[in-house]
């Protein structure tokens, strides 16, 4: 994906608003949330592989 992408401004500030929550975690707390966000990722991601081939109408 080299196509450079432009935020909105209110994603621009929803990026800068997380950063200052998460300023101040310790690093266990730090590493457990990466460990979520990235498990959020990776349903999200199996989500969309579902939705997508369900419309082009491809079997698993």
């Amino acid at each position: 994906m080299n196509t450079p992408l432009e935020l909105s401004l209110e994603q621009q500030f929803n990026i800068r608003a997380f950063a200052e929550q998460v300023k101040d975690l310790s690093r266990e707390q730090a590493q457990d949330f990466l460990v979520d966000l990235y498990q959020q990722m990776v349903v999200k991601e199996t989500m969309y592989k579902g939705f997508l081939m369900e419309q082009l109408g491809i079997s698993a």
